[in-house]
């Protein structure tokens, strides 16, 4: 599976292609790709036909009229979101016969839009983890290293490597301390973390009500804006008459860089990035420089280490508050990693809840002061490259610079930088205000475009001829 949402949306109105020809290609490329890397939890291949037969007769008697940009493009799901009638799991062994009561909200305006739905992809139990693993439902397979297990990210693992081996242009993910961005960046392509409160999360397992956020995952900052706006409700006429038009959110895609300021890591901050990571970095950051933008370091109010540590405990409450007695169980089948970081909420008052919620409100207050004159923070999403599963450190997490702007009630977009000397993908993110997307969209467009494009991974679907079945 080669082509974009940009790609597909352009084919299907000249008629070089069909929503049911990209479907096919998508359960091909999982048949011949997926017993390897394992990035599915379930596949509907007899439904995902069933509506690319629907789409492609929509489209004939549309004749030409829009149906929007999303109409017929094959996506997938984090399994932590509900579809009615559809197991959802939520990573979780002891839910693995769970059926959705209701189809979430922001699934539901991806079908409305068109979109084809193929299935569900893995992910970190409750969404409780930055590396990608899972004990019991399966670790997806990281498609830059055909030879050694790495980390593909979490907790949206299968949807970042779905995406990111060709098996389909765009998924779903949520993003709670980085589970959007950390699977997009340690598999190579881009993703969005929207502002707290933009998108509806009613039909999305919760790991935290305050915290949680969705997001699209993608394989280029067109693509994430394409499927951002059918997640927003954006009327889908609408939507493509923006993008072909060059108008609204897609004329500001084209603004480029030029006269922003942009706030880079301090060196303090640098301190244990990884070598070619920072080289990523720095060779990113000259590249914004180049398009015109002021680079200059920017001293966060509280250092990323302290809120990536102690500003989670409002994330390890809720948490605790939903899953407490279930991790209590020791008959449990459950991934012993979770259990400890849920459990670690035993040891959280209703004082100390209370007073990192109050926290937090200096802490949102401190951050708007001293970023006043300031468009976008920029760093690398993780200080690390993709490690192989048997070296990751469970009791840590990669989301050094990713937990800030879930706190912060920010927006973010990862985008790749690259490739190492070793052949691993390195990412940065571009982080603005809380309700900025189209900003931190268009500021990592211009970048996106100067680098040029991304080789596909080794573990990339290509052409591939069996048939998918439903499993």
């Amino acid at each position: 599976m080669t082509a974009t949402i940009a790609e597909l949306a352009v084919g299907y109105r000249d008629g070089s292609r069909s929503p049911v020809e990209a479907t096919e290609e998508c359960l091909a490329a999982i048949a011949a790709l997926d017993e390897r890397v394992g990035a599915w939890q379930a596949v509907y291949a007899d439904e995902a036909r069933a509506a690319a037969e629907a789409a492609d007769t929509a489209l004939a008697l549309a004749a030409g009229e829009p149906l929007g940009p999303f109409w017929g493009v094959p996506f997938a799901l984090k399994d932590i979101v509900d579809v009615e009638g559809r197991v959802t799991t939520a990573g979780c062994a002891e839910w693995a016969d769970r059926i959705s009561p209701a189809t979430g909200t922001v699934a539901r305006r991806l079908l409305e839009a068109g979109g084809i739905l193929l299935g569900k992809t893995k992910t970190v139990e409750f969404a409780m983890g930055g590396w990608g693993t899972n004990q019991h439902m399966g670790t997806p397979w990281n498609p830059w290293d055909p030879e050694v297990a790495r980390t593909p990210g979490g907790s949206s693992s299968g949807s970042g490597v779905a995406v990111s081996s060709g098996m389909a242009p765009c998924a779903v993910g949520t993003d709670t301390g980085g589970s959007v961005r950390l699977p997009a960046a340690l598999c190579g392509i881009v993703g969005l973390k929207t502002t707290e409160g933009l998108l509806p999360i009613d039909g999305i397992v919760p790991l935290s009500h305050t915290l949680d956020t969705p997001g699209p995952l993608s394989r280029s900052v067109l693509d994430a804006a394409l499927m951002f706006d059918a997640m927003l409700g954006t009327p889908p006429a609408a939507a493509e008459r923006d993008w072909l038009a060059g108008t609204g959110r897609y004329g500001a895609l084209q603004a480029g860089m030029q006269g922003r300021r942009i706030g880079c890591l301090s060196d303090d901050e640098r301190v244990g990035v990884d070598a070619a990571q920072l080289a990523a970095y720095d060779a990113a950051l000259e590249v914004l420089s180049g398009l015109g933008s002021d680079v200059v370091p920017f001293e966060l109010p509280t250092s990323f280490e302290e809120l990536k540590n102690t500003r989670f405990l409002i994330v390890t409450a809720e948490s605790y508050h939903y899953y407490g007695a279930l991790m209590e169980d020791p008959n449990s089948k459950v991934d012993e990693r979770v259990r400890a970081r849920v459990l670690a909420g035993t040891n959280i008052s209703a004082s100390d809840y209370i007073a990192a919620t109050l926290q937090r409100r200096i802490d949102l207050a401190e951050f708007a002061a001293a970023f006043e004159g300031f468009d976008a923070m920029v760093t690398p999403t993780t200080p690390m490259l993709p490690l192989p599963v048997d070296e990751a450190d469970e009791t840590n997490t990669p989301a050094l610079f990713t937990r800030a702007a879930n706190f912060l009630a920010l927006c973010g977009t990862t985008v790749p930088t690259g490739v190492s000397p070793g052949g691993l993908p390195t990412s940065m993110q571009v982080v603005c205000r809380g309700g900025d997307e189209t900003l931190s969209l268009t500021l990592a467009a211009a970048y996106e475009a100067a680098r040029g494009p991304m080789p596909h991974p080794p573990l990339w679907a290509g052409p591939a001829t069996e048939a998918a079945t439903d499993r």
